[in-house]
């Protein structure tokens, strides 16, 4: 029987998600895997307060299958951060968090260059990472969160979350993570959102060893039976040996790239910079 790339794809998600820690042990080698799983407890117990949430970047681009003009060419940037509210003293070295993005599309290339759409995401979130038998198994993350655009009348969009996001780090190469949310959607020009933002999402993150090139893919799975995907592909070239900035590519394909036009198909390649937590991204 043949797979689809979409069904091959999640299969190989829920595989690795449920391999055995001595497995992905035996991928790594214990030594090194010791060595991995020290420096990410140390992350994960010093990091500050204070730090990135998910990647923060700026890029622009136009669309993949029309010719570039004003109207199909923009400027795209995220700001997210988080700000810890306990340190990792709770149950399971867990701890609360607040969390902040702000994704905007911005018509740089139409008269007065006006802002086209910006999603404000607050949300609050308990984290619990998991450690067996000495290494790091990964973690899942119970979060609530509200998503709005800020605007009124038939312009207006916004839902709420309450979702359950989970990752594993197999390598210092391969991470795969996976996200599922309840949703309470209470704008009213946006009832059918589902049909396009998606109703959950799957990915994994490859990078070579010294974490130079990083290549990602995310799959958000539209509501409905049959295959429909969003999929965003993002390449990172790290551009200075020590530091967490990246010179990168960003492909979106499919509907909810944002909330104002979340059932419009987009198909755009944006290039840019794009600023990594030091620890790993949220998704």
């Amino acid at each position: 029987m043949k797979l689809s790339f979409s069904k091959s794809f999640i299969l190989l998600v829920i595989l690795v998600w449920f391999m055995p820690v001595e497995s992905k042990s035996q991928i790594l080698g214990v030594d090194n895997q010791r060595e991995f799983t020290d420096s990410l407890r140390e992350e994960l117990i010093n990091a500050p307060f204070f730090t990135l949430f998910k990647d923060n970047y700026f890029v622009v681009g136009t669309s993949m299958h029309h010719r570039p003009s004003r109207t199909n060419s923009d400027v795209k940037f995220q700001i997210s951060f988080a700000q810890r509210v306990t340190k990792t003293t709770l149950p399971g070295n867990s701890f609360i968090f607040i969390m902040y993005t702000q994704k905007t599309l911005w018509n740089v290339f139409q008269e007065s260059m006006p802002m086209r759409d910006l999603n404000f995401n607050p949300g609050i979130g308990w984290t619990f990472p998991f450690f067996s038998k000495g290494r790091y198994a990964g973690k899942l993350t119970f979060l609530i969160e509200h998503e709005s655009n800020g605007r009124d009348g038939e312009e207006s969009r916004s839902w709420n979350k309450i979702s359950f996001s989970g990752s594993t780090i197999i390598d210092r190469w391969l991470m795969v993570h996976a996200k599922v949310w309840i949703p309470i959607i209470d704008g009213m020009n946006n009832k059918d959102i589902l049909r396009y933002a998606g109703i959950y999402q799957a990915g994994t993150v490859i990078s070579t060893p010294d974490r130079k090139f990083i290549w990602s893919l995310m799959l958000t799975k539209r509501a409905g039976w049959n295959l429909n995907f969003n999929v965003t592909a993002e390449f990172s070239w790290r551009i200075w040996k020590k530091s967490n900035q990246y010179f990168f590519l960003q492909y979106y394909n499919g509907y909810g790239e944002n909330l104002l036009d979340y059932n419009v198909f987009h198909s755009r390649l944006r290039a840019g910079i794009v600023i990594k937590p030091n620890f790993f991204s949220e998704f």
